[in-house]
């Protein structure tokens, strides 16, 4: 009898091959090579930037604040009760995705992301370091090594190294003051939070930009499975122009078209696609192949735009032998482009108008209940409630605090015999008050009397209410 010896499983894991983009010129790589700049210049100097308000509050212009639950930036300070800020702000940056990824694809993975953006500088050191794209394939494929591999590996990690390190301290100096906690990091005073925090995001960066790249792009991240909702047919990505590029051959065959399969769309990919295949998921829309093909092109004389921002309607558009239709009026201007841009819009312009009528003083009240009123020795009722008052000013106000309502009513600030208390700059503070209803009167026998505390900034003369309600023998 013969037996079936049990097979096993193919495996489903595939070593990565490592991409070494080569270097290209171009508009795009320009553009790119800006917003690197501007970004990494943004994130690293922000914190060191000073913001003078006064001697009571921090002078760092940007700071998350959370020993004290609030956030500053520049002129702006968000209180903990001002959350609807920060969440505002949330909904304009997912609003901002779906509008330019309706419009325009990937252009947030290609141009803005973190990952992108120090992907890019690490492939900058390491070409710096180790050569262009053939130099770091034969380095790559050398199996032995030797002094000068060992060397040149040592160099660039040790570079990435610093990047990441500066990444991370980066990252928490946006949560203390930035100079004191760089002398703290120094002296080996800092928090052990802080060396941790620097320690995860040092070596996360190192890891990401330096060996992981395009696996985090194409495996971690759950956006390139995102965007296919916010998609259609009209949204622009890059395409190939297969129409006028196939059957591909030398540039001397007359009977050939355009793509001289010359592999320079695919060489500069830091995806290592190959973009002539169609629409990927793992394409970053980053424009690279285009400024490649472009250069191709202008050295044979023929016409840019062989690899180009295209939707799927130029495309049918194009193939029929039409010429390339208008970008903003088919595809920038349509109406779930202006559908996103009008909401974005509203969820500003309500966050600005918000900002401007704030108040710069607030009170919020709670009754104390245990007991639910106190009958004193002349047969006065009285009622206990706890004021938080809220000082948003860089100095030290005077509050003062009254009532309306029942005429018969009273009001009695603990702590003190008058009728105001003066309440810290930039803080919160709770002042228990009582209030006071006469034996006899309609407050004092009746069941709930309802009126309205005031309280007043004794300096500006701005005033802001709350309405509470006081408890009777009927209650």
């Amino acid at each position: 009898m013969s037996t079936v010896e049990p097979q096993e499983p193919n495996s489903l894991y595939a070593a990565r091959e490592p991409i070494f983009p080569r270097r290209v010129k171009g508009n795009f790589r320009n553009l790119k090579w800006v917003i690197m700049i501007v970004t990494l210049g943004i994130y690293y100097v922000t914190p060191w930037i000073r913001w003078d308000r006064g001697p009571n509050l921090p002078d760092q212009a940007v700071l998350v604040d959370l020993a004290n639950r609030r956030f500053f930036f520049f002129w702006i300070e968000i209180w903990p009760h001002e959350f609807y800020f920060i969440a505002g702000l949330l909904i304009m940056a997912g609003l901002g995705l779906f509008l330019f990824t309706s419009a325009l694809g990937r252009v947030w993975c290609g141009y803005a992301c973190p990952q992108t953006v120090w992907t890019d500088l690490y492939i900058l050191v390491e070409r710096w370091i180790e050569g262009d794209r053939n130099a770091r394939l034969r380095l790559h494929r050398q199996k032995k090594l030797d002094f000068t591999k060992a060397r040149l590996r040592v160099t660039k990690w040790a570079a990435w190294l610093l990047i990441a390190v500066a990444t991370g301290g980066a990252w928490v100096f946006y949560f203390t003051d930035a100079p004191t906690l760089l002398r703290d990091l120094v002296t080996l005073n800092a928090h052990p939070v802080a060396y941790t925090t620097i320690a995860v995001l040092t070596a996360t960066t190192f890891v990401f930009g330096g060996f992981m790249r395009e696996q985090v792009c194409i495996y971690m991240c759950p956006w390139p499975r995102i965007q296919g909702a916010m998609m259609d047919e009209n949204t622009l990505t890059i395409g190939y122009r297969d129409w006028r590029g196939e059957p591909r051959g030398k540039a001397r065959d007359a009977s050939a078209g355009d793509c001289i399969d010359c592999m320079a769309c695919v060489n500069v990919c830091p995806m290592g696609i190959d973009i002539r295949n169609g629409q990927q998921m793992e394409c970053i829309t980053c424009g690279l192949c285009i400024d490649a093909c472009d250069e191709v092109m202008d050295k044979l004389g023929r016409d840019r735009a062989l690899v180009a921002y295209l939707a799927i309607s130029d495309q049918e558009w194009e193939t029929t032998g039409n010429k390339p239709r208008s970008v903003w009026r088919h595809h920038i201007f349509r109406p779930r482009t202006m559908l996103y841009t009008a909401l974005w819009s509203l969820v500003g312009i309500g966050l600005v108008v918000a900002l401007f009528i704030r108040e710069d003083i607030s009170v919020t009240v709670a009754p104390v209940r245990n007991p639910v009123f106190v009958t004193m020795s002349d047969g006065t009722i009285r009622n206990t409630y706890e004021l938080r008052l809220r000082n948003k000013h860089g100095e030290d106000r005077r509050f003062g605090i009254a009532l309306t309502g029942d005429p018969t009513l009273r009001v009695s600030i603990e702590g003190t015999p008058y009728g105001s208390v003066m309440v810290p700059a930039d803080e919160t503070m709770l002042q228990r008050v009582h209030v006071l209803a006469p034996a006899g009167s309609a407050a004092a026998e009746g069941d709930l009397t309802e009126f309205r505390f005031w309280v007043e900034d004794l300096s500006s003369g701005d005033r802001v209410h709350k309405d509470s309600t006081f408890n009777g023998k009927g209650n």
